[in-house]
């Protein structure tokens, strides 16, 4: 382990952003994230600076994951086998070698069989 209770996905992590009642389970645990998603997050199209001041302040409570050997080798196995996206393959290694269940809305996930899945449900 290396100190975080999950890994949380893109969408889990904005769901925390926006409030979303989905997210209460995981409020009081440490979670950790993906490059990915800190690159996801923040390269959105016409983002506010307050809301990138909001993103960036979520994430310094938060552990963040970087691209390892180990992980590298992880995601190209997993986008191999699964043929997923290349981001998805890389947040899908970076829980598994790091042994974090994945907090996230994707159902494309679901093939995964390595991965620790906790699927979330966004209410609207």
């Amino acid at each position: 382990m290396n100190g975080t209770d999950f890994f949380a996905d893109t969408n889990a992590l904005i769901y925390l952003l926006n409030g979303n009642p989905c997210m209460s389970p995981f409020l009081h645990n440490k979670l950790s994230f993906s490059i990915i998603s800190e690159m996801e997050l923040l390269s959105f199209n016409k983002i506010t600076s307050e809301e990138e001041s909001n993103i960036k302040s979520l994430l310094s409570d938060c552990k963040e994951i970087t691209l390892t050997g180990e992980i590298k080798e992880k995601a190209i196995e997993i986008r191999k086998k699964y043929k997923i996206k290349l981001p998805d393959a890389i947040v899908a290694a970076s829980a598994i070698v790091n042994n974090l269940p994945l907090i996230t809305a994707d159902k494309g996930f679901n093939q995964i069989k390595e991965l620790k899945l906790k699927l979330i449900v966004p209410v609207m």
